[in-house]
């Protein structure tokens, strides 16, 4: 459904920001605003600004901006259609439908869910009749109560071909096919029977709380334990979290969202006080649910159970999430003791117990690192260098450009120093450079370490400033060099002799003769004994190791490579800033000015990463 700029202009318009805002956030009335402390991050003092004339919401704290929509839709997780559908009915405004295929659609699509309403009115009337005794007993062993069960709609299919059929047919059978809750086979002349038989029965909302499928989990021996709604008009497996539409507000309250494997560990969680919980639906996390995750959370935690099985799906999750990572959005996982799920842990120890697990989350580079490092035993040149590229390929995976150098400059230090045998050399150990950090679900910059390097580096341009630091480094590493030619070539020289170098250094790299020191020293014009012309001699002062002869070779080409990144990066970064500071001059709005304070911080953050690199000694 397309909807024009100037219907929704008039949704706007329409619609009070306040009183969309108020139900879930304590607004205090500032003058011709409303202030509070914001939703979307923990704060104490409040930063959160609500203005009805403009029609938008911005916090001064984490940056969060947006009108009534993006509130529903990134507060609430709702779906954009749901969220302009909400707004619409309460501005008394009819959605538009662009043809009347799409509206018999809709209003398809509107009937079903009365359908499944009563079908899960029906389950529920079951469950507590006379043929629910064995499932009300299965539940009093999971310490489900009555109370519980109601809550989550809980309710029993009866082992019955067509118990379903014959009580709801008057809802038409066509009706009860296309939700699957009932199945036509495909031979001619064969009668439609129940999905769902033998079954304890647990509704599966949408984010406005309607009945969309169901999950069956069998009473008795059989398979599959678990049987799920099939896709329909109402159901899209891929894109649904069972007990969002309840989990959502809970995340509010409680600044998390945890993700569980299956259904009944939802409901585990909410029997012991922690009702911020949601499950995929049988299957792995797809990207469409990480999406939904990340409108209520920009770093959910990921608790899967302690088995095998639980370790390969937070696997599957951690790598599928890779080229969706922002700088405001991640994971974290939490690993079970073995053999456990959730509701083992509450019932051995308590919420306590489960408590002390989830305050210590694990970040997603760690259980990636973690993960490739135990894969297989170390004890061979071809391990090593095996475990070396899938760590890079997850790296290239990400998404984002500048998180995508981040993560490979850390995991190849920590390769480098895992690599480090007992002992070691007589250098110092390499220590990776401080990275960024997810401090409540936000990225932050490391700390910046003021000093002559930093005023230097801030002088000038970084690839002016250090371009020929590249040179010396390649000189003394030549085996790197032809991993980074593209890099060096989109590098924008403007010194024409140290341009001359590079183009030197790559056709060396690309001819196909072997590259040594003596070599490419003859090559650069540098000084094979002193490392290198006066031109390089202050940098090479800063203590890059790559520059000196006496360095770890496995640090120095670590720091070569990092280095490459960042000053390719940071050319990047300069020249979208100029084209940000250009904009904002043309036209000052908010949009154009957080554009421009982004790349400012970016560009700071590299500058600090370079520095710190030139001091690792």
């Amino acid at each position: 459904m397309t909807l024009s700029p100037a219907w929704l202009d008039e949704l706007r318009a329409r619609t009070t920001l306040s009183g969309v805002i108020m139900p879930s956030v304590k607004l205090i009335r500032a003058g011709r605003e409303w202030k509070a402390c914001c939703p979307f991050h923990n704060e104490h003092t409040p930063s959160f600004t609500v203005n009805d004339e403009k029609g938008f919401y911005h916090c001064f704290g984490c940056g969060a901006h947006g009108d009534a929509i993006r509130f529903l839709t990134d507060h609430r997780g709702m779906p954009f259609m749901d969220a302009v559908k909400e707004l619409a009915g309460k501005a008394g405004m009819d959605v538009p439908a662009p043809d009347p295929l799409v509206r018999e659609k809709a209003e398809r699509a509107a009937s079903l869910t009365e359908v499944m309403a009563e079908v899960a009115k029906w389950y529920a009337e079951q469950l507590n009749g006379l043929a629910g005794a064995d499932a009300r007993k299965y539940l009093a062993e999971r310490q489900i109560d009555g109370k519980l069960a109601e809550r989550f709609g809980l309710g029993l299919a009866p082992d019955n071909r067509t118990a379903l059929k014959r009580a709801l047919g008057k809802l038409g059978e066509d009706k009860l096919i296309e939700t699957g809750m009932l199945i036509q086979p495909d031979e001619s002349g064969k009668e439609s029977y129940d999905r769902f038989r033998g079954r304890l029965m647990i509704p599966i909302r949408d984010p406005r709380g309607r009945v969309i499928g169901f999950g069956g989990r069998i009473l008795g021996p059989g398979e599959p334990k678990y049987l799920n709604s099939p896709q329909t008009v109402l159901f899209d497996k891929g894109r649904t979290l069972y007990n969002l539409d309840r989990a959502g507000p809970a995340s509010r309250t409680a600044k998390r969202l945890i993700v569980v494997e299956g259904y009944m560990d939802v409901i585990a969680l909410d029997r012991a006080g922690i009702a911020e919980a949601v499950a995929p639906n049988g299957t792995a996390l797809t990207e469409g649910q990480l999406e939904r995750l990340w409108r209520l959370d920009p770093s959910p935690i990921l608790c899967f159970d302690g088995d095998n099985a639980g370790k390969k799906a937070a696997i599957r999750a951690a790598t599928r999430a890779l080229p969706l990572l922002r700088p405001d959005r991640t994971l974290r996982f939490v690993e079970l003791p073995a053999g456990q799920d959730p509701d083992d842990v509450i019932k051995t120890g308590g919420r306590e117990a489960f408590e002390e697990l989830l305050a210590k989350p694990e970040p997603l580079d760690a259980r990636l690192w973690r993960h490739e490092l135990e894969a297989e035993p170390l004890v061979t040149p071809e391990a090593w260098a095996s475990l070396k590229q899938r760590l890079i390929n997850h790296a290239a995976a990400i998404g984002h450009a500048d998180l995508a150098r981040m993560y490979r400059e850390d995991w190849l230090g920590r390769f480098y120093e895992q690599r480090r045998p007992a002992g070691g050399s007589a250098h110092r150990p390499f220590v990776a450079a401080p990275r960024g950090s997810f401090r409540n679900g936000r990225f932050v910059p490391p700390e910046k370490r003021p000093g002559d390097v930093m005023k230097r580096i801030g002088s000038a341009g970084i690839v002016d400033e250090f371009v020929t630091v590249l040179m010396v480094g390649f000189r003394n590493y030549p085996e790197e060099l032809p991993a980074h030619c593209e890099q060096l070539l989109a590098l924008p020289i403007a010194d024409q002799g140290t341009a001359k170098m590079r183009d030197e250094l790559v056709n060396a790299a690309f001819s196909g003769a072997t590259l040594d020191r003596d070599g490419l020293a003859t090559i650069l014009g540098l000084d094979g004994a002193t490392g290198g012309p006066g031109s390089v001699a202050g940098p090479r002062a800063m203590g890059f190791s790559f520059t000196r002869r006496d360095s770890d070779p496995d640090r120095a080409r670590s720091d070569l490579a990092a280095a490459v990144e960042i000053i390719t990066a940071a050319e990047e970064v300069e020249k979208a800033l100029d084209h940000a500071t250009e904009r904002l001059k043309r036209d000052f709005t908010d949009e154009a000015l957080e554009e421009q304070q982004r790349l400012k911080l970016a560009q700071s953050e590299l500058r600090q990463r370079l520095a710190q690199l030139a001091g690792t000694d």
